[in-house]
């Protein structure tokens, strides 16, 4: 498939440009969930990373992304975020969420709720991602709308994510 354009709210095309991440717009039909882009895109469910907003303790905010064929483990993911803490000498977390919609809505402006792009640095937070997306040679993220998506290499991910943290918080859908 040739590249496109990138069709992406401007700040996060203007973020994708400025940290030199290679990626591939892929345009497709409205969808609201990951399993849903898989079908639609017609690729495996593996390589579609559902993108996920957390909430520490009630405070503390960073991205999520599992594969769309998994879901979130809220105690893995609980302890991979404690075991980057206590490296800082930092205290626990004792409980993590998804962050409220409200929350979301406020925050994040440059795409459409449920659709924001993993890039941690593009919103000031950490990203937290299950072992297997790493381990993919590409990955299908969110592109800040229903309608627009990156297939990009994880290894990229990492341009626009100083805190990246890899690690197993997922589990197989039930």
């Amino acid at each position: 498939m040739t590249p496109k354009k990138l069709m992406s709210p401007k700040s996060i095309a203007n973020f994708l440009e400025k940290n030199k991440i290679k990626h591939e717009v892929l345009e497709h039909k409205t969808v609201f969930t990951a399993f849903d882009k898989s079908a639609t895109l017609k690729e495996k469910p593996a390589i579609i990373g559902k993108g996920l907003i957390l909430c520490f303790n009630g405070k503390d905010y960073a991205l999520g992304l599992v594969p769309a064929n998994k879901n979130l483990d809220k105690a893995k993911t609980l302890a991979a975020m404690n075991k980057i803490r206590q490296k800082a000498k930092e205290k626990d977390y004792k409980k993590v969420d998804f962050a409220k919609e409200t929350w979301v809505k406020n925050n994040f402006k440059n795409c459409k709720p449920g659709a924001n792009p993993p890039f941690g640095d593009l919103y000031g937070m950490p990203l937290i991602m299950d072992n297997s997306l790493a381990k993919q040679t590409k990955i299908i993220v969110n592109g800040g709308s229903y309608e627009i998506s990156l297939k990009i290499p994880p290894k990229e991910l990492e341009k626009g994510n100083n805190a990246l943290i890899k690690a197993g918080i997922a589990v197989a859908r039930k």
